[in-house]
């Protein structure tokens, strides 16, 4: 079976130099002549076509969705000519892409395995997509759809550049949670428990948690108490405050992505909880455990193994 060692281990390198990744900042139209540039490369994503004022919002007023895309246009509309800002910072010369940077952008449009993740928390939503090859590895990430960071390096760095995209925002305050560092639980009791939050019918969850006695369990495999299981579903749903979602997929040759793994990730009140479900004789379930920005290479790394077997 091929495995994609994501463990930090020292590059063989001449310098400190050619050891780090290298990373340049483009706005959305000069990352437009770039992939033009490149040979005309796809990009991992696609700008949605405007946002259309219907019939009602015509005589009543626009949505704030059609307000917020056209407020998104007249700023990408507004940036400065992409072609003169290429040349005049070197990216570009005689009309001919800096090697470098064309080389990413054609790791990034003929990969082996993909992985976009998708992080949410505040009002901060970033996106980022990631494709390797031949031990090296190209990078795209965005906070707001108008600048790019674009990004290469060897597969041995990678690691790194996960729990740097997983890293908690420091406007963020970190507090104690009612949910355990681990808990496994069914996924019937997770799921009845949110949805009963969300219509506000708290009165149900000790209900609930009844009909679950025994089978939600801790660290070192013990039944927790009926009340505990209720602050626990309580505090899944109420201190969850962002969520990372990461989607690995096999690109073989013909470019068609075969295999698909999803990471999912919550953020709660005391940092990032995996969720992983896993099946049992009793059912479907879902562990939830504490997990460092770190540890996002290492959850990551038996999925693409697997899906690139």
């Amino acid at each position: 079976m091929p495995t994609i060692d994501l463990t930090p281990a020292p590059p063989v390198v001449t310098s400190a130099l050619d050891a780090a990744p290298r990373r340049i900042g483009l706005t959305l139209s000069e990352l437009g002549v770039v992939a033009e540039l490149a040979g005309g490369a796809p990009l991992p994503f696609e700008v949605a076509a405007p946002a259309e004022s219907g019939g009602l919002e015509s005589r009543l007023g626009q949505s704030r969705t059609t307000t917020a895309d056209q407020a998104y246009r007249a700023v990408v509309d507004g940036l400065p000519n992409p072609v003169a800002a290429l040349y005049r910072r070197g990216l570009v010369s005689d009309g001919v892409l800096d090697a470098n940077i064309a080389g990413a952008v054609g790791l990034l449009a003929t990969p082996r395995l993909a992985l976009d993740i998708d992080i949410a928390f505040g009002d901060v939503q970033a996106k980022a997509w990631y494709r390797q090859a031949d031990g090296a590895v190209a990078s795209l990430a965005t906070v707001d759809g108008i600048v790019f960071e674009l990004a290469w390096f060897g597969t041995e760095a990678w690691p790194a550049e996960l729990a740097r995209v997983a890293a908690i925002s420091e406007e963020l305050t970190l507090d104690d949670s009612a949910v355990p560092a681990y808990v496994d639980l069914p996924f019937e009791l997770a799921d009845a428990g949110a949805e009963a939050i969300r219509t506000n019918r708290n009165d149900l969850l000790p209900v609930l948690a009844g009909r679950h006695s025994g089978d939600v369990r801790g660290a070192d495999g013990r039944a927790l108490p009926d009340d505990e299981v209720t602050r626990v579903i309580t505090a899944l749903s109420t201190e969850a405050r962002g969520r990372l979602r990461a989607m690995v997929a096999d690109v073989p040759v013909e470019r068609v992505p075969a295999a698909v793994g999803v990471v999912s990730w919550t953020l709660l009140a005391d940092g990032w909880h995996a969720l992983r479900p896993h099946r049992a004789r009793s059912g479907l379930r879902v562990e939830v455990s504490r997990a460092e920005p770190s540890a996002l290479a290492v959850v990551l790394a038996p999925l693409l193994a697997e899906v690139q077997a």
